[in-house]
């Protein structure tokens, strides 16, 4: 960013700036006052109340005192604030159409999630969970034995392997062949 004829990082405002980097409290609330004002009425244009343009002001500063090491000496003051701004205002109307979005699927979310909770869906779930439990006795104990610890219990290969006392890849192949295993033995029954 070079010098576009706005508030420039110099004199006045670069011993403010200087200060507000220190952390001095004063320095703070001069910079917030000095320069939220045109930010706010450039947001208030474009934000749908009053409140949200105040809010997204108190943001954009936040963010702006935080990223403040950032700014060159050389840089438009202004440029940079509106800069700030503009890419909060995409991020909150990108959020209110994801909002909007899901606000409209609440429907059938609240359908989705109504049916879950209908017996016949749990008696769905049993009847799967059965059919799994099946198929995996039905498989060698080695292979029960692999798929449990890496399924069940959530270990890694790398772990299985050592518990078994084999080497990283022939446990591998181990996990890959009773997955194969269970997978034809689950479509058969």
């Amino acid at each position: 960013m070079g010098n576009t004829g706005g508030i420039v990082y110099n004199s006045l405002m670069g011993s403010l700036i200087e200060k507000v980097k220190e952390g001095n409290p004063e320095a703070v609330t001069d910079f917030y006052k000095s320069n939220s004002p045109k930010i706010l009425k450039y947001l208030g244009k474009h934000l749908p109340s009053k409140e949200d343009a105040e809010d997204l002001t108190n943001d954009i500063f936040f963010e702006a005192i935080d990223s403040l090491y950032l700014l060159n000496k050389e840089d438009n003051l202004q440029a940079w604030l509106y800069k700030i701004a503009h890419n909060k205002m995409v991020d909150y109307y990108r959020k209110r159409k994801i909002k909007s979005l899901l606000l409209s699927q609440m429907p059938y979310l609240e359908i989705i999630s109504n049916e879950i909770h209908q017996p016949e869906f749990q008696f769905e779930k049993d009847r799967v969970r059965d059919k799994i439990e099946k198929t995996l006795v039905s498989l060698s104990e080695k292979y029960q034995k692999v798929l449990r610890l890496h399924y069940e219990e959530g270990i890694s290969v790398r772990e299985i392997a050592s518990r078994l006392n084999m080497s990283f890849k022939a446990t591998e192949s181990l996990l890959f062949r009773a997955r194969k295993q269970f997978q034809i033995a689950y479509e058969s029954r």
